[in-house]
């Protein structure tokens, strides 16, 4: 077999990443009994929920957790009634929508023999995530979680919330776990040696390689098809896409960059690529504490240089166009024909050097700004460069490391901030996260990621985004919702440049039993089956 040099140092840094692996790797490559994944990471950091950042670790406990209400596989629920009893059976709110009772299925058993849930563990699991863990912030509006008998809770709010399904029930945080089992372990063993209620349960958890997970046998619903998963971590690009050609891997995790796809199905057609829409929201902050930036004219001219379809058509098929910051198909998102004539932003270089010059630019002028080097944010920014540079906006662009690049941005180093994050159909988690005052960057780091100091050096929408949050019935939030976007495409902080959805290549011998459309970057194997 003649190799070019390109596939043979392909084929050289495979087998050096693939090495650290072991020889499990290759002995169950076509089992039909094991669903595997490749994980474009190092490897794991934590099997609990409450604590996950990293969010190849989410693939194991998606098949390890359970909370109280669940939207349909592969979907996100973008009204209230799209969720599912799963934990809970049936479950009520006031009229206030601040208090809000759940009744449990009975017969649940946790993995590991840890006994039946009941809502003491419900409880517990609740109030663990509130005291400590990833999400305190979103969860700081429950004043208090009861047990109301073994079978029922009852939630009550600091502030009414007609979106507690989503923004504090269908979290990885209020996961179930046992009350028990974290007795008897410690927190810190647990955060390895989790137990939990879903349909497969962790059997190994290596640092260095990954996870296993086992069928559970005493699953309150239908079991598992196939019978073991394994997260291998595989970071190195190269070694992970020939793994899955190889057949060593079922899926991987996708390099979202433009042609990758394409180039994919040039190696092999009969692969299957697994895309949530709308994915990641990719949105630039403009610094409005840096000159000309805090001239709204300047801001104006950025929205009429940059070609927002252009970006999105070139991230295809990943890529998709938002009118403003939420997708159309969310609440609060607008087509281009529902937005005011002075709101649409259509693509006019024309109008963006006029408006440049009314600023007081005729000749344009030169900036400096920072970008990651991952393939997504990368290829975004070098786009917006040329088409920016097109109109006399000069953007001298520094392109590194992606730790780092995150890290300057919390430090308010950054001019034009390219932000990546997926959100459910809760536009307030967007507007809390990315536009509110209490998010303000700060330069010690101490702040949040409203990297352009909306709010603050210009009046923002925390009036708004109070009253969505305290409305009693869900027209009136998606209202509220409505009049921050349109407030927002006025001032032009935060620009929302495209969507880009999480892809996953898969080989065609593993059927998921379900197609995925939407929702956050893992999804369940429940019901997969798999042929040798």
């Amino acid at each position: 077999m003649n190799l070019r040099r390109r596939q043979f140092l392909e084929l050289s840094a495979a087998t050096a990443a693939m090495s650290m692996l072991g020889p499990a790797l290759a002995r169950a490559a076509n089992d039909p009994d094991t669903i595997r994944i490749g994980i474009a990471a190092n490897g794991p950091r934590t099997s609990d929920p409450n604590y996950t950042t990293q969010g190849g670790d989410n693939w194991a406990t998606e098949q390890m957790y359970e909370q109280l209400v669940r939207p349909d596989d592969g979907t996100f629920a973008t009204t209230p009634d799209q969720y599912r009893p799963t934990l809970a059976t049936e479950w009520s709110a006031s009229s206030d929508a601040k208090t809000w009772t759940f009744k449990l299925r009975q017969g649940v058993q946790f993995h590991k023999g840890f006994g039946e849930m009941t809502s003491e563990d419900v409880v517990f699991s609740f109030k663990r995530a509130m005291a400590d863990g990833t999400n305190k912030p979103i969860l700081s509006n429950i004043a208090d979680v009861v047990a109301t008998g073994p079978y029922e809770v009852v939630i009550t709010l600091k502030n009414s919330d007609v979106n507690l399904l989503g923004t504090s029930i269908f979290l990885n945080n209020t996961a179930i776990v046992s009350k028990k089992a974290v007795d008897q372990m410690g927190a810190e063993k647990f955060k390895t040696d989790a137990v939990g209620t879903g349909p497969y349960e962790l059997t190994r958890f290596d640092s260095k390689w990954g996870t296993a997970l086992k069928r559970h046998e005493t699953y309150w619903g239908e079991k598992a098809k196939v019978a073991k998963v394994e997260s291998v971590y595989i970071a190195d690009t190269t070694a992970r896409t020939l793994a899955l050609l190889a057949g060593d891997v079922d899926m991987i995790e996708a390099v979202r960059a433009p042609g990758w796809v394409d180039s994919m199905l040039q190696r092999d057609s009969t692969l299957q690529f697994d895309m949530t829409s709308p994915g990641s929201f990719n949105t630039l902050h403009i610094n409005l504490k840096r000159k000309p930036f805090d001239n709204i004219k300047v801001r104006q001219a950025i929205m009429y240089a940059v070609d927002r379809h252009a970006v999105a058509e070139a991230m295809k098929p990943m890529g998709g166009f938002t009118a403003d910051l939420q997708p159309e198909s969310f609440p609060g998102g607008f087509k281009t024909e529902e937005l005011p004539p002075e709101l649409q932003y259509n693509y006019d270089p024309d109008k963006a050097k006029a408006l440049l010059a009314e600023a007081g630019f005729p000749d344009g002028f030169d900036f400096e700004s920072n970008v990651s080097q991952r393939e997504d944010y990368a290829s975004i920014m070098l786009i917006v460069q040329e088409q920016l540079r097109a109109v006399g906006m000069r953007m001298n662009l520094h392109i590194g490391d992606h730790t780092a690049y995150h890290a300057d941005n919390q430090h308010d180093k950054n001019t034009l901030a390219l932000h990546s994050s997926s959100y459910p159909p809760i536009p307030t988690q967007l507007y809390t996260q990315q536009l509110s005052t209490k998010a303000e960057v700060k330069p010690d780091g101490s702040g949040g990621i409203n990297y352009s100091h909306y709010g603050v050096v210009i009046p923002g929408i925390d009036d708004l985004l109070a009253k969505a949050l305290q409305a009693t019935d869900y027209k009136s939030y998606v209202d509220y919702c409505q009049q921050i976007e349109l407030q927002v495409l006025r001032d032009l902080p935060l620009i929302g440049m495209s969507t880009l959805s999480f892809t996953v290549a898969r080989n065609a011998r593993l059927d998921l039993g379900y197609k995925v459309q939407s929702g956050y970057a893992r999804w369940r194997f429940h019901h997969a089956t798999k042929k040798a």
